[in-house]
This record gives C-alpha cells, sequence and structure tokens, in this order.
C-alpha cells in the first residue's frame, strides 16, 4: 500500500475522528498552534454524551471550546502546562486547571507515568515519504504521541515544515486517523515593544556577552532588544540555543552575527523546541537548515546544552525577594504562567564554560492607580511560588545594574538585590533586611 492509499484509508473529517474518545479518557491537544482547534470544536459537541473527559494542553492561542462550551466543567477537565493570556483567564474562572512539572521533564513525565487515550496534534501536511511535521511545536509531541493509545493528526498546510534535530516529525504508518482541516493562519506574537526601561536592562547585559556565545532569548520586550542590540554590536560568531525562538534571532541573523560557528550541540545550526513569534521569525524557522528543532527533554537539559561554551542565557521573573528567591510565575496563589524552562537554563549556563543566566526584571512597575511598586520585596507573598530557588540563582540585573549572586552569603545577598532596587525602597529594604537577620552594617548601599 502507497503512503498515499494509506492516508486515504485514514482519512476521516473531524466529527467521525473524535468519535474515539470514550467517557472517562485523558486527551492531549499539544500546545499553542499544534492544538486541534477542529477536533476541539467537535469534541466539544460531545458534551452531553460523554462524561469524565481530562484534557491536557499548553498555551492556548485561541478559545478552546470545551472550555466555552462546558463552563461549568461538567464534561471537560481542561489542564495546561503553561499559560498563556487566555490561559490565564480560564484559570482564574475557575475553567481551567495548572499542571506543574520542570519543562525538561514533560516528554518523560509522559513516556514513564502518564496516561494518554487520545492525542489530537496539529501538523503539516504529509510528505513524499510519508512524514507528518511538528513544524512549530516540537516540544513533547512525539513522547506524548508515541504513548497514547490512539492518535489523530489535523492537517493544516499553514503549519510549514521545520528542519529537525530528532523526534521532530510523526510517520503515517503511526496515525490511527488523519483530520484536514480549515487550514487557520498560525497566531502570531508580535515583537512587544521595549520601554526604556527594558532597553537599559538589555544595555547592562549587553557587557556580558563574548564572541562565539551560544545565546538564550525568551519571549518579551527586553530579550527583543538584546537581539537587537547584538545585531548592531562588533559581536561575532554566535550561536542559537534556545528553548524557545523570538524575533531578535533573526535580527542577528541578518546583521550575520548568527554563524553557529562553536555550537557543538547543533553541529553548526541553531537549536530550538518551539517557534513561537511574528511572520517573520515564522518564515525564517520554516524550512531553515540553519535552525532545527529539537525536543525540550534534549534542548532543556542542563548536561546537554552545557556542552556549548558561552552559554548566555537571558530570562525574565515577576519579582525577587531578599532571600534571592525568583518568583516567575504566579501572583501569590493566582497562577499567571508557569516555570517554564528557568531552572534547566540556570544550571545548564552554570555547567557551560563560560556560560552566565540572566534572570533579569525591571525594579518597579506601576499599579493601576499609577502607584509606583517595587518588584524587588523583603519576602515573596503567602503561597507565592519560588521558580528558580536561591540554591542556584547566579546573574541578576535590572536598569540599575547586574550582581552575580552565586556562592554570596545571605547578607551580601540582600546588600547586591537592595542596590538593584529603585532608590525610593532601599532604605526601608535594609531595616527590613535587619529584621530578617540577613545584614551586615555596611556603607555600601548605592544612593
Amino acid at each position: 500500500m502507497s503512503f498515499y492509499d494509506e492516508y486515504k484509508r485514514k482519512l476521516r473529517t473531524a466529527a467521525e475522528a473524535v468519535k474515539v474518545v470514550k467517557n472517562g479518557d485523558w486527551v492531549d491537544y499539544g500546545l499553542a498552534c499544534s492544538i486541534p482547534y477542529t477536533c476541539d470544536m467537535e469534541l466539544a459537541k460531545r458534551k452531553e454524551e460523554l462524561r469524565d473527559i481530562k484534557v491536557r494542553a499548553m498555551y492556548s492561542m485561541r478559545p478552546i471550546q470545551i472550555v466555552e462550551q462546558d463552563p461549568k466543567r461538567e464534561t471537560f477537565t481542561y489542564n495546561v502546562w503553561q499559560m498563556s493570556g487566555l490561559d490565564r483567564k480560564y484559570h482564574d474562572r475557575g475553567l481551567c486547571s495548572y499542571i506543574p512539572g520542570v519543562y525538561r521533564y514533560k516528554p518523560l513525565y509522559y513516556r514513564r507515568y502518564l496516561t494518554v487515550d487520545v492525542a489530537m496534534v496539529t501538523v503539516s501536511p504529509m510528505d513524499k515519504d510519508g512524514y507528518f511535521s511538528f513544524s512549530y511545536i516540537n516540544s513533547s509531541q512525539k513522547a506524548i504521541c508515541d504513548k497514547a493509545k490512539i492518535v489523530i493528526v489535523e492537517i493544516n498546510e499553514n503549519m510549514r515544515r521545520v528542519f529537525g534535530g530528532v523526534d521532530d516529525k510523526i510517520h503515517i504508518s503511526e496515525v490511527d486517523y488523519i483530520v484536514e482541516g480549515p487550514n487557520v493562519v498560525i497566531d502570531e506574537i508580535p515583537p512587544i515593544t521595549p520601554n526604556e526601561v527594558d532597553k537599559k536592562i538589555a544595555e547592562n547585559i549587553m557587557d556580558y556577552i563574548v564572541d562565539g556565545a551560544n545565546i538564550q532569548l525568551g519571549i518579551g520586550g527586553m530579550p527583543n532588544v538584546i537581539g537587537q542590540l547584538i545585531a548592531q554590536s562588533d559581536l561575532k560568531d554566535l550561536g542559537m540555543y534556545t528553548e524557545m525562538t523570538c524575533d531578535g534571532y533573526v535580527d542577528m541573523a541578518e546583521a550575520g552575527k548568527l554563524t553557529n560557528k562553536y555550537n557543538r550541540v547543533g553541529g553548526g545550526d541553531g537549536v530550538w523546541a518551539v517557534a513561537m513569534g511574528s511572520r517573520k521569525l515564522l518564515d525564517w524557522v520554516a524550512e531553515n537548515p540553519a535552525a532545527r528543532s529539537y525536543p525540550v527533554n534534549f534542548v532543556n537539559s542542563p548536561k546537554v546544552m552545557s556542552e556549548n561554551d558561552n552559554l548566555t542565557c537571558i530570562l525574565n521573573c515577576i519579582s525577587i525577594d531578599l532571600l534571592s528567591q525568583f518568583s516567575s510565575e504566579s501572583s501569590g496563589l493566582r497562577q499567571i504562567s508557569g516555570t517554564g524552562g528557568q531552572i534547566d537554563f540556570a544550571e545548564g549556563a552554570f555547567e557551560s564554560n563560560g556560560g552566565k543566566c540572566f534572570i533579569a526584571l525591571s525594579s518597579t512597575r506601576e499599579d493601576k492607580d499609577g502607584n509606583l511598586i517595587s518588584r524587588i520585596v523583603p519576602m515573596l507573598k503567602p503561597g507565592e511560588i519560588v521558580s528558580t530557588p536561591r540554591s542556584i540563582a547566579f546573574y541578576t540585573a535590572t536598569e540599575y545594574g547586574v550582581v552575580n549572586l552565586g556562592g554570596l552569603s545571605t547578607w551580601e545577598r540582600a546588600e547586591a538585590i537592595i542596590n538593584l532596587a529603585h532608590p525610593k525602597f532601599r532604605d526601608d529594604f535594609v531595616r527590613e533586611a535587619e529584621k530578617m537577620n540577613i545584614w551586615r552594617k555596611t556603607e555600601r548601599i548605592n544612593g
């Protein structure tokens, strides 16, 4: 039987395909643009005939119909590994549950522990060899499909093929049903316009980046500024080694800075796990042999990434306390995003020869009334999640400078962190540090 004949034999409408879901099943949807919106819509229509259906996904970018059509969670229980803005709204309304975890372990959670009765993921059209590319989303797609009892792929012609290193595709022989979707346009995440504080933080970090460094950037205004500054700098022979791509890499590539000359892991090619960004970025990644996708258990492995010298990671956080605990995913008990790969890259950069991991934040924010609120606090709020513990806290950056917390005592850390705070709050923080018994009287606090 030819691949084309097998394709026709397995082809179903979305309504026909989701009939395989039965009471009590665990269903997996994938991540972002790989979420199968047509199958999701048809599964939601079965609300009255099903019960106790649990669905896992990650970072939804469009309304999830099993949530929208079941506002009392009578049939469907929606769970996410990482929250988008939409997921956060669902969570605030009690319509979404968060799954804690270390991102690099996500494929292993599936292979070792989790049940997947039905996997539904959006993929590229089949190639001549019978393969469907996972396109912009590698992450843990292959592990999910390998564990699933039934695999449904939803075709979207806008999910373009990418070059991969491993686990970047699935063969038709591993697929049970094929659904031809409506080919919706892939949602973009436009670059966030950086403010002056973002630019200052980026400038502070730039002083630490060296020729030949392998760069990890995340999403946000400040990481994209780093990419822009690198593109305009005298730096050369940089590499892309990142969990998630961003537009800053395109800027670096177009400026001739991104040669991957010293990217040992990628063998001279860029390495990434998830591509989310503007149309410009998605077009750049597609069928680009110099940018190859890998699963997160590979990309985010500290052991693997540390094979690259001068691994330089720029990450974000929500707040940091005087104990040097970083919160990057919640405000008190309110879940905002997820742990992501922050721990992974903090450890991996430390193990890398010449590596540095920067966790950056603006020192303040404004509340809805325009009041200045410090993002550096004496102690995190009760219930606030520590995304990066103080035991692996290293470089920290605000618009007031960069400090390295590695190997410092509690009083040295308190002093260093206070110097990163807005001057308005520093005297109060000194008093709080004294109460917390993490202060040694010095005159080293900057004015």
